[in-house]
């Protein structure tokens, strides 16, 4: 389990290494992203608080990078903050989070990015549950949520 200490050392040492690697240029990601997901993603764009699709949504299964489907938290540790985006508090495998430092707006931060394709997701603060206290606040626009399907009984 991630804490707010590991979150530090990856801004100040080096992140995990990916599973794979996806790079395309400006012109691509727009071929393949809406307006507004491009903005969010490319230009580190941020949503109006409680507009996202997935402010409110709590059915079972992954939400993916909605740049490179790279599976990033699953629905199980997703919370409502209050705040107005999607909350979780772990990503699905240590790996899938890239972390950087943001000293954007006058604020230090840390900003969350698919570790595959640098996709800016949001950002990650140390004031969410416990057992590992950390809030990964995240754009709607950067993630899509790939439903667990309910089995038929045979």
């Amino acid at each position: 389990m991630l804490t707010w200490k590991d979150i530090i050392n990856f801004t100040q040492n080096s992140n995990p290494t990916p599973n794979r690697r996806v790079e395309k240029t400006p012109e691509q990601w727009k071929e393949i992203l809406t307006d507004h997901q491009f903005k969010i993603t490319r230009q580190k764009g941020t949503e109006m608080a409680h507009t996202g699709a997935h402010c409110t949504t709590h059915e079972p299964g992954k939400y993916h990078c909605a740049c490179c489907a790279e599976p990033l938290f699953d629905s199980g540790i997703k919370f409502e903050s209050g705040t107005g985006w999607p909350s979780f508090t772990q990503p699905v495998a240590e790996n899938a989070i890239k972390y950087d430092k943001d000293i954007s707006f006058g604020m230090v931060r840390v900003e969350v990015m698919c570790n595959v394709c640098d996709a800016h997701l949001g950002h990650v603060f140390p004031d969410g549950p416990e057992p590992s206290g950390l809030r990964y606040c995240v754009n709607s626009a950067s993630i899509e949520l790939e439903k667990q399907t309910q089995h038929e009984p045979k």
